[in-house]
């Protein structure tokens, strides 16, 4: 084989490699900080190409469409442009409460999953139930995992396929034209649960009937790893606070439209909790990274001398 025909196999195989890898690593996947340490993760920047768009881009580095659109509010979504910087927001506070079983943060459209006995910790983007079908704050637990599920949509989501002139059968087989995808986690609360999809763009966005997609790769990887009986907690905080050292850090989502007229400061000062007594707050800040919900982990204040930027 000549030089070039090796050079161009090089190219080809590097390629493929890279679009593998980029699918492999959709669901991050993170060891667990120490106890003074509620960050994983870290932002960064990419250069976009001609051919990309912010959907493609969060699909590649395992973030939902709405993630990517936040974080970048000044570039388009389906024409970011050659040569324009384009932010990662690949930086995530652990959700509050016991880091256990499953946790999904309604407000930012993202699943942890902490499996039991391991010092680690899995995050992925979800789709959740459209404003009709609101997936609901609650506690439960998987009871069942499930290859090539078919689907029985309840009568609520016929009626509204018929409204739209679809006719949607009571049951619809495994399958390209089933929106469970491949696989499935079923859950203790009836009408809910955790899969797959065959409409991948809806994934980190408000598009199902209440129950959480993920990308095809990620419940591939996930399935499988979750125990039945494991906890599920589904909640909504739109205001993560948490310490990263001594720089106190909150990540801001906006929140959902049945939350809105909740007080923002109150709801600020819930989350914060226990961290108004450890350390300096610049309310400022704190309030500002709030109203602009960018999803990207802002330094609001400090227990050592100075105030350490991250968001950056």
């Amino acid at each position: 084989m000549n030089a070039v025909n090796s050079f161009a196999l090089l190219k080809i195989l590097t390629l493929l490699f890279a679009l593998m890898s980029s699918s492999a690593e959709a669901m991050r996947e993170y060891p667990l900080p120490d106890a003074d340490t509620d960050v994983v993760g870290e932002v960064f920047w990419v250069t976009a190409r001609h051919e990309d768009t912010l959907v493609e881009l969060a699909r590649e580095h395992g973030l939902g469409a709405n993630e990517m659109a936040r974080a970048n509010p000044d570039v388009d979504v389906w024409l970011p442009g050659e040569g324009t910087r384009v932010r990662l927001p690949i930086a995530f506070l652990l959700p509050p409460g016991p880091r256990e079983g499953i946790v999904v943060n309604l407000a930012e459209y993202r699943l942890y999953y902490f499996p039991p006995g391991e010092d680690r910790v899995f995050t992925a983007p979800v789709g959740i139930g459209r404003d009709a079908f609101r997936t609901p704050v609650l506690e439960t637990r998987v009871t069942d995992r499930i290859e090539r599920p078919s689907w029985t949509p309840p009568r609520s989501v016929r009626e509204s396929y018929a409204s739209r002139g679809v006719e949607l059968s009571r049951v619809v087989p495994p399958g390209p034209d089933n929106p469970l995808g491949d696989y499935a986690i079923m859950l203790a609360t009836p009408g809910y649960l955790i899969h797959g999809t065959n409409q991948s763009f809806g994934v980190g966005a408000r598009v199902s009937h209440g129950c959480l997609r993920l990308y095809p790769e990620d419940i591939e990887r996930l399935v499988w790893k979750v125990p039945v009986g494991t906890p599920v907690r589904i909640i909504h905080a739109p205001y993560k606070v948490g310490w990263r050292g001594d720089d106190l850090v909150m990540q801001a989502h906006r929140p959902l439209t049945e939350f809105e007229d909740e007080d923002m400061e109150s709801a600020l000062r819930q989350q914060l909790g226990d961290h108004l007594n450890g350390g300096r707050i610049d309310w400022d800040v704190a309030k500002e990274t709030a109203l602009q919900a960018r999803g990207i982990p802002v330094v609001i204040g400090y227990r050592g001398e100075t105030l350490a930027a991250i968001s950056e």
